[in-house]
């Protein structure tokens, strides 16, 4: 039998932060105003605070930072100014990476690839991305996102957490958290991940980008694996049946109680609540890996390679099929857009990854009536720079890193579509209206989703955190 006096330092601090944690988000919401039923969650949140737009969100994040020069934001001025030193004016002494910092010039590099109108909309896009043509309709293109970090590994984290310091629970997790999932048989939160042809030795992603912080565990993100295993652990060893298998989740449950009713420790629910939801995968997850009843038209749609496991298409038509079945949260990563060097051989590779299988996404989500309440969004964590890295008379040229401005895409839930916003200079350098720092993107993700991003919250170490920590506002603009 537990001694309760044995209680030790570590479990009386996480019992009483999470009981003063519970406290005070109960003191945020004021329950009297979300009577209506369908506001109700299966989280932390007793209601939503607004009528939602979105009950899914399926991020498609492209890793490495996608050169919004040569893609979304078309800049015809550039062409005069191809091979001219950028000017001071423009530049405005911004801080580089060490990896131009030595160059003796930042010649301006126009793009070598020609844009049109798509669209009713008359969206300016790249020929690097003819699918995108069918979708200019749908999709809301923010050409004046900007952040904080310079690095890939600070702005990653930034992007997906609010922070640049690792340790804070991301997106994935805090809808996890707050509204929970609308499927008991899988996870509420999905992790999916493909390696780009464009840059093969790109940037590693931490584990810690899909982390809970310091939300209990359970609201981590799940990674699906391409080959094996979809998830690791989840099936029966040789020798164990379903019955063997449920009689020694119970015993070990029942173990679990006991500790947790004595220590209190969220830890403990959380391991409960793991090892039934691992039992559940055990059939939800083989039936929703298995590709064979799609009909022929939907490869035909999402392409070749969605055949191909581990593909990025393969992931975009599994995130769709994910959300089908009420997961909350769908994170794609897309590894190899950081393109320092041979920006003309791997830019197009990279596009030729994602781009039929995103427009696909959309066009097949709008079939299916799942686009309303589905939010997409395709982005990467920073920009690239105008000018060069290396030398311009060089074909091999790529392009560093650029936080001051870049482009990402939005379609679905609450988002208006058929439009662009916001505005950069003649350079493709410096935002000149309507600026969307990352803390406004997130606010308004949560927003989409009948959140205030002010309300959601969690009492940790005597602090009440939130996504976008003490910033962030809704961009009013391009909601529908």
């Amino acid at each position: 039998m537990h001694d309760p006096f044995s209680i030790t330092r570590r479990h009386f601090f996480g019992r009483t932060a999470n009981a003063i944690g519970s406290a005070a988000l109960a003191s945020l919401l004021n329950r009297d105003l979300f009577a209506a039923p369908d506001l109700s969650t299966r989280g932390a949140l007793p209601a939503l605070h607004f009528a939602p737009k979105a009950k899914h969100v399926i991020y498609l994040h492209q890793s490495g930072a996608p050169s919004h020069v040569d893609l979304f934001d078309y800049k015809p001025e550039m062409q005069k100014h191809h091979g001219e030193e950028l000017p001071a004016s423009i530049r405005q002494g911004q801080r580089i990476t060490g990896m131009t910092s030595g160059q003796k010039a930042f010649p301006v590099a126009a793009t070598k690839y020609k844009f049109a109108q798509s669209g009713k909309s008359g969206l300016w896009l790249s020929e690097l991305l003819p699918h995108h043509g069918k979708i200019a309709d749908d999709i809301c293109l923010v050409r004046s996102m900007h952040t904080d970090a310079i690095n890939h590994d600070p702005a990653i984290t930034f992007i997906q957490t609010g922070s640049e310091q690792p340790g804070r629970p991301c997106l994935g997790s805090w809808l996890s958290y707050g509204i929970g999932s609308e499927n008991k048989n899988l996870p509420a939160f999905v992790v999916l991940i493909s390696q780009g042809t464009g840059e093969l030795n790109d940037q590693p992603l931490m584990s810690r980008l899909w982390g809970s912080g310091f939300l209990p565990s359970s609201y981590q993100g799940v990674k699906f694996r391409s080959k094996g295993d979809p998830v690791l652990y989840i099936n029966n060893p040789p020798g164990i049946d379903d019955s063997c298998r449920r009689e020694m989740l119970d015993a070990v449950k029942g173990l679990n109680e006991m500790q947790a009713s004595a220590l209190g420790d969220p830890e403990i629910e959380t391991r409960i609540a793991q090892y039934e939801m691992a039992y559940r995968m055990q059939a939800s997850v083989p039936e929703l890996m298995t590709l064979d009843k799609e009909p022929a038209s939907t490869f035909d749609l999402y392409g070749p390679e969605a055949k191909t496991p581990g593909t990025f298409a393969a992931n975009a038509l599994l995130a769709r099929r994910l959300v089908e079945r009420g997961v909350r949260f769908v994170q794609l990563y897309h590894r190899g857009w950081d393109q320092h060097g041979n920006l003309a051989g791997a830019l197009p590779k990279q596009c030729h990854d994602t781009d039929q299988a995103s427009a696909a996404l959309v066009l097949d989500l709008k079939q299916r009536g799942l686009l309303d309440e589905t939010l997409v969004i395709w982005g990467g964590e920073f920009g690239r720079t105008a000018y060069v890295q290396g030398d311009i008379n060089n074909p091999g040229y790529g392009r560093d890193h650029h936080p001051r401005c870049f482009s990402m895409w939005m379609a679905g839930g609450g988002i208006k579509p058929g439009m662009s916003y916001g505005e950069t200079d003649d350079y493709c350098y410096n935002i000149v209206r309507d600026p969307v720092h990352v803390h406004d993107l997130n606010a308004t993700i949560l927003r989409c989703l009948g959140i205030d991003h002010e309300r959601l919250t969690y009492k940790f170490q005597g602090r009440d955190f939130r996504l976008t920590d003490v910033h962030g506002k809704v961009v009013t603009g391009i909601l529908a």
